[in-house]
């Protein structure tokens, strides 16, 4: 049985936290043999983020789903020949290092493609391999504040606005899978030849906040915090309701939101000049708010929900993980699926990213102990005795 389109693909994930291990999640979910190596005393810092069960890291047993795992520490000579012998044997190799670490180690990706040419090297750093800011420490948060991200989430009158999860690095780990596969499609159309690419935290997220930096260039316009409201339509916001839930409501489309002041008993203002496009409509948040707030606060959500859906207009309710892991189309879609752990049982997860009719992804198996596989794959397939591994293993080179 094949266990997706990209059965016997093998990668290797030297990368750490979270935008490198995600790319490589997601192209294990479609079958490639992911290698997870990791330093063999302190492991992945991701074994260390979010909850944790009876010890056992929750997010862990996700972002490093379907990946073999193997500690070498990687600075020293031992280490750094048995990541060249494994990155021999792949496809791909995701790496999230300071730039010039790997070089410095002597396992950089032009000592690494002479041993095995046809090997992509992905490498994720806060600000890309080359430029001023190259060798900065470079985290989400840092890319967040820089892509314009915080300048425009907020109140108006209150601070720049960060995320409370990795939004950048989950941006650029599933830019980085994208990547990936762009560079392994070339490799088949130029004989085989790998390539480098150079991914930044900074880029990915930069080009989804939009396209502010063509907006400054061409009319010198810097747009600032509006709230959960929005500059290019409007009535777009939260709105609590009768019994204390909350619901999101988008106008993006004109009809739209003329159904939507229908529904609250406002059919007049859309006759107004200023209602027929976007903008305009935005300029009168103040007004619409009241119209649309005031209609939802005085009912319950199931209410609201109700009234919407018959109008055809858009709403949604504001959810917490309880209401996700409960909502019907969310169960019906399977985008959260349970899965076998031998720690925890049945656990609960984000399924594979996207559904394909006839070569779809799956779960094999959750994110494993550190160093599970180092015999297995040393041993077995390197030719590594089992005495040198345990020599390198009573000194910490490998787990």
């Amino acid at each position: 049985m094949h266990d997706g389109p990209l059965t016997g693909l093998r990668v290797i994930d030297a990368s750490t936290i979270l935008a490198g291990p995600l790319c490589c999640q997601i192209l294990g979910d479609f079958g490639a043999e992911v290698i997870k190596v990791e330093h063999p005393v302190a492991g992945d810092s991701m074994r260390g983020h979010g909850h944790a069960k009876d010890g056992n890291p929750l997010w862990w047993k996700e972002i490093s789903r379907n990946k073999r795992t193997v500690g070498l520490k990687l600075s020293t000579p031992e280490g750094a020949d048995l990541l060249r012998r494994l990155a021999a044997t792949a496809d791909v190799l995701v790496e999230n290092f300071r730039p010039g670490t790997l070089e410095r180690w002597g396992i950089g990706p032009e000592q690494l493609q002479e041993i095995n040419p046809g090997l992509v090297v992905v490498r994720i750093s806060g600000f890309g391999q080359q430029g001023p800011y190259a060798h900065r420490p470079g985290f989400g948060t840092l890319a967040e504040a820089m892509s314009g991200f915080a300048h425009l989430t907020g109140d108006e009158d209150g601070p720049p606005t960060l995320p409370a999860f990795g939004l950048a690095d989950s941006i650029c780990g599933i830019a980085a899978s994208s990547a990936t596969m762009v560079a392994l499609w070339a490799r088949e159309r130029n004989g085989g030849k790998g390539q480098v690419v150079d991914l930044s935290l900074l880029e990915p997220i930069m080009m989804a906040v939009g396209p502010g930096p063509t907006v400054y260039d061409q009319l010198g316009v810097i747009e600032h915090r509006h709230g959960n409201r929005s500059t290019n339509n409007s009535p777009r916001n939260t709105y609590r309701t009768k019994d204390g839930d909350w619901v999101a409501v988008s106008t993006s489309a004109q009809s739209i939101a003329e159904r939507v002041l229908r529904l609250v008993g406002h059919p007049e203002v859309i006759d107004e000049p200023w209602f027929a496009s976007g903008r305009q409509r935005a300029a009168h948040a103040d007004l619409l708010d009241d119209y649309v707030g005031g209609w939802i606060a005085a009912r319950t959500r199931d209410e609201v929900m109700r009234a919407f859906e018959e109008a055809g207009a858009a709403v949604a309710p504001v959810y917490t993980a309880r209401d996700i892991v409960a909502d019907e189309h969310v169960q019906a879609a399977r985008m959260v699926v349970t899965v076998r752990d031998p720690d925890l049982g049945e656990v609960l997860m984000h399924n594979v990213l996207w559904r394909m009719s006839d070569t779809p992804g799956r779960i094999r198996f959750t994110g494993r102990p550190l160093g599970a596989d180092t015999d297995d794959l040393l041993v077995n397939e390197l030719g590594c005795t089992p005495d040198t591994i345990a020599e390198l293993r009573a000194r910490e080179i490998v787990a």
